[in-house]
């Protein structure tokens, strides 16, 4: 076991992204395309001289208009965001959005009224695209769960194998029954000859007391699924963040028989066709 722990680790991948992980621009354009219209009525306040006269005008056509402002800072605020006025009062970011004067008051205090009225700007449709370029690479930790999936499902049509993705416990009453009142969603699901193979799949890169999380869990997960007869967890995972929480894993991999990686997945799927 200890022999065989150590090539595990070893085999550990530095990274699973490529170069289409970082930005889903898919994703992007349609968060513009969706506030384009409100974009291009506050696109006239760049170079306005009266910058009061050009709210209260786009006021009058469409005060709704003003309800994207607070992407012009990179915030989704989605009405809870909390923020300080002029007073000291804790307020929500939204309500500067309620009356030309709250408006007014948010471009001055924010200091878009400056880079506007000087025209730093030149078109705020571009400008928000690289708004949300940059929002968009807090979703990459996310992201990266899901490029893993993408890489064992790939694995999985290469050899022809047929699974099931994102799958809950309730459809088994045994696997529910030995779970307890937790509903779990597996990632993937394979029902081969003998056996139903009940798979989680996740890629590391980085260490953090998520690792010891996920690995304790599936520790207790594990022998429950196993306990249920033609039935039997799976865990395929990857990444150099295990390194950190090398311990933790080493826990997990004497309790649960069948943890693979993206070197070592091979063998299941050996297993899978006997």
């Amino acid at each position: 076991m200890e022999k065989n722990f150590g090539t595990f680790m070893s085999q550990l991948r530095e990274t699973n992204q490529t170069l289409g992980f970082f930005c889903d621009f898919d994703k992007i354009s349609n968060n513009v395309e969706n506030i384009k219209l409100s974009l291009c009525m506050l696109n006239s306040l760049i170079g306005t001289n009266d910058l009061r006269r050009s709210v209260e005008t786009i006021w009058e056509r469409d005060k709704t208009a003003f309800n994207i402002l607070d992407i012009l800072i990179a915030v989704r605020s989605n009405g809870q965001k909390k923020v300080l006025n002029a007073n000291g009062e804790c307020v929500v970011l939204d309500s500067f959005f309620e009356s030309v004067d709250s408006v007014v008051e948010y471009l001055e205090d924010t200091g878009l009224a400056h880079i506007l009225k000087e025209g730093r700007i030149k078109n705020l449709i571009d400008y928000v695209f690289g708004i949300e370029t940059g929002l968009d690479s807090n979703a990459r930790k996310n992201r990266s769960g899901h490029v893993m999936e993408n890489m064992v499902s790939k694995i999985f049509d290469d050899n022809n194998i047929t699974y099931r993705k994102e799958v809950y416990s309730k459809e088994w009453t045994d696997i529910k029954r030995v779970l307890g009142d937790d509903e779990k969603r597996f990632d993937f699901v394979i029902e081969a000859h003998q056996k139903t193979y009940l798979i989680e799949v996740n890629f590391y890169s980085g260490g953090g007391s998520k690792l010891n999380e996920v690995a304790r869990a599936y520790t207790d997960i594990a022998p429950k699924v196993n306990s249920v007869p033609n039935f039997e967890f799976v865990w395929i995972t990857d990444g150099i963040g295990w390194k950190d929480a090398r311990t933790k894993l080493h826990e997990a991999y004497n309790i649960i028989p069948s943890i693979y990686n993206l070197t070592s997945i091979s063998d299941f799927l050996k297993l899978i066709k006997e």
